[in-house]
């Protein structure tokens, strides 16, 4: 089995869209309306075959709820890993976005994150390398 798609819900897909490719960097991978459902992807421009995020409109009680929840408890609703994530953080700083946390180092990994500015928080995370 392989994990192809997750999703994360977003408050409007269009400023969704812009927020993931022109600030965080991904490529849009999808994009199919069908009335006023609209199926909206989103992928790495290293993987483009790779996993596709989801950008799903929280239309739906539950999912709005879900989200509001999240954001207010401070979870991140996604998690991206890099290998420079201070780096990144300096790209994705001027491009806009409003970090929650700078790169802070933690148990085994550097972490940062920041506010999609469509309902979310989302981590960035470097994994620290050990060699043995």
């Amino acid at each position: 089995m392989k994990i192809k798609l997750t999703s994360v819900y977003v408050d409007d897909q269009e400023k969704a869209l812009r927020f993931y490719t022109e600030v965080l960097g991904f490529a849009k991978k999808a994009d199919f309306s069908n009335g006023p459902y609209r199926w909206l992807t989103v992928a790495s421009p290293d993987e483009p075959d790779g996993t596709q995020l989801q950008l799903a409109l929280n239309n739906n009680p539950a999912a709005k709820a879900y989200q509001q929840a999240l954001f207010q408890q401070s979870q991140p609703a996604a998690m991206f890993f890099t290998d420079d994530v201070k780096g990144d953080y300096e790209r994705i700083k001027a491009r806009g976005a409003q970090f929650r946390m700078p790169p802070t180092d933690v148990t085994a990994s550097t972490i940062a994150m920041l506010d999609d500015s469509c309902g979310n928080l989302i981590q960035i995370t470097q994994l620290a390398h050990y060699s043995r």
